[in-house]
């Protein structure tokens, strides 16, 4: 049986403040989920979407992603299902309302670069203000964009936080699901690229 690491204080939290937390990713990933930034318990832990309440694995798991409901430090396993985990703003706060438009714009520009040196199929935003704000998207909305980023197909997907009322966990399982069907449906166009 695997023991949990105890949750961190709140001493722990405003210690955590600005950390980084190290991105789940390789190259040639199918899908990869970017987050806005670390909340406080994800850069004490340093796995993402680790604070109680977000939604994200059990959405990820409930749209097909993951064939079971993976805990936050067991995030590495996403790489085997060709997933991975990266933020538009490495640095961690309490809320994404600390962020600056500068900081979103300026890690928009650090994911693209990113994006084009990992080569994942696609590049799916977990957070349509966000997405809009760091790459001048105004008009975006939830769901598949035209624009490519890196050379990846974009999906904007609604953020997970326990916070975003708008999305039941049934919606956002739907439209995390809409995205995995078009990402195998991709891969079922694509003929494999031989060496």
């Amino acid at each position: 049986m695997t023991r949990r690491a105890p949750r961190p204080g709140r001493e722990e939290l405003e210690a955590a403040r600005d950390k980084l937390v190290p991105d789940v990713a390789a190259e040639g990933l199918r899908v990869l989920f970017c987050g806005i930034n670390p909340g406080l318990m994800s850069a004490a832990t340093g796995h993402h979407f680790a604070r109680p309440g977000n939604r994200f694995w059990p959405v990820l798991h409930a749209s097909g992603f993951t064939p079971r409901l993976l805990r936050p430090d067991e995030e590495r396993e996403l790489l085997t299902y060709g997933l991975g985990i990266t933020n538009v703003v490495e640095r961690a706060s309490a809320q994404a309302g600390e962020l600056s438009a500068e900081e979103y714009r300026e890690g928009g520009r650090q994911l693209a670069r990113k994006v084009a040196r990992l080569r994942p199929k696609w590049l799916a935003v977990v957070g349509v203000t966000a997405y809009r704000t760091a790459f001048g998207e105004r008009a975006a909305q939830i769901g598949p964009q035209e624009r490519m980023i890196g050379g990846a197909r974009v999906w904007v997907l609604p953020n997970p936080s326990g916070l975003n009322a708008h999305w039941t966990p049934t919606a956002m399982a739907e439209e995390f699901s809409r995205l995995r069907k078009a990402a195998l449906a991709q891969e079922a166009a694509e003929p494999e690229q031989g060496g």
